[in-house]
């Protein structure tokens, strides 16, 4: 029987070892630098194709996201409907009416003095800022700090009130116009996506268990209910927490007087919804607003500071843990560090998301990362 005789090398007449034919096709394809080159470059090209594509697509990746957090916020008042003996179709049925019926309440009771109150901000701007800037406060800043003091606020006091810059401001009625269009648009997508998630959510929930190992399975359709019951849970505890606070504030602002009130509600009730953070914007900016509008008596704005302060100890203190309670508990640092990171990149809803977010990745880590590295640890000990 012969040996296969290893082939030469022809430049030194030596036979070529296995590991120097198999080490061949990689530095033939260093030889081959123009080769090397254009298939470099053909990827570098694809996945630029593949980011301007994702970047062209981020306003429907963006509704889809909106859309399954919205199934994710309403699954928990199906399966409260279910739980009462109520069929899957009818509890989305009966819940998507009740969401309907509440939005159009809201929109008919809340708009039209928001319109009207927004209308009379505009025009009410220049008046506010000029008897802000000759209220005591500002004259004794102005006589403290000197002529730079007084040169800064005469530049904002000009570019105020010129109504060429307000109109600039907001973008013209053109830009007004379209992102109205566009913000209803968006949410009747949204609305019509959210059904059909929530409707398939189940079906979702079972398609991701089969695909994964069969040995995994019974681990990953647990965290899979984990994960969907906290997002469900958070989501929906916030919007009742902001309509809390959204409700408290314009109480608290029409006893008060405040001529804005139910403007300031609905931005209580949209920036709240950022965690940790949201009801402190909202307390330091409208205790601004509630002494600007009324500089000469300061009284107002420190009962509105001081109440809310005392609202704000409520809610994290008493209202938080009843309205959360099914929720994965998070770090007050990552929750910080979560919405500043959301809010940057998805604005508002990122600063929403970037919890439940965050709270899922936690709850793999503790639940299948860490007892794996214990169980190595373990096995080499």
């Amino acid at each position: 029987m012969m040996t296969p005789r290893p082939h030469a090398n022809p430049d030194t007449g030596a036979a070529a070892s296995p590991s120097s034919t198999r080490d061949r096709p990689t530095w033939g394809a260093l030889s081959r630098p123009f080769a090397a080159g254009f298939f470099l470059t053909l990827g570098a090209l694809t996945a630029i194709l593949l980011g301007l594509a994702l970047s062209s697509l981020s306003t429907v990746l963006i509704y889809v996201s909106i859309a399954l957090f919205v199934a994710l916020a309403l699954d928990p008042v199906v399966r409260f409907l279910m739980r009462r003996g109520i069929s899957r179709a009818w509890g989305i049925v009966i819940t998507f009416v009740a969401l309907a019926v509440i939005i159009a309440g809201m929109l008919w009771i809340v708009l039209p003095p928001v319109v009207k109150q927004i209308e009379q901000f505009v025009g009410d701007v220049p008046t506010i800022v000029n008897d802000a800037l000759q209220s005591d406060t500002v004259l004794w800043l102005e006589n403290t700090f000197g002529d730079s003091l007084s040169d800064v606020l005469n530049e904002v006091q000009s570019f105020v009130t010129n109504p060429a810059n307000i109109a600039a401001i907001g973008g013209g009625l053109l830009q007004v116009g379209v992102s109205v269009v566009t913000a209803i648009s968006g949410a009747i997508i949204v609305l019509v996506l959210s059904l059909y998630f929530l409707a398939s959510l189940p079906r979702m929930k079972n398609a991701l268990v089969r695909i994964s190992p069969a040995r995994s399975r019974s681990t990953v359709a647990d965290m899979t209910r984990q994960i969907t019951e906290s997002i469900g849970g958070y989501l929906s505890g916030m919007v009742v927490l902001a309509l809390m606070n959204a409700v408290f504030a314009f109480i608290v602002l029409t006893i008060l007087g405040v001529p804005f009130a139910a403007l300031l509600a609905v931005l209580a009730f949209a920036i709240t919804l950022i965690p940790l953070v949201g009801t402190v914007l909202f307390w330091v900016g409208a205790s601004v607003v509630t002494l600007l509008t009324n500089p000469t008596a300061p009284l107002q704005a420190i009962i509105f500071a001081v109440v809310y302060l005392v609202y704000m100890q409520v809610e994290a203190y008493l209202l938080t843990p009843r309205v959360m309670n099914r929720t994965v508990s998070v770090p007050g640092s990552l929750v910080v560090i979560g919405a500043l990171v959301g809010g940057t990149l998805l604005g508002l809803l990122g600063a929403l998301v970037a919890i439940p977010v965050t709270a899922s990745i936690l709850l793999i880590i503790n639940q299948i990362v860490i007892p794996r590295q214990d169980a190595k640890k373990q096995q080499q000990a």
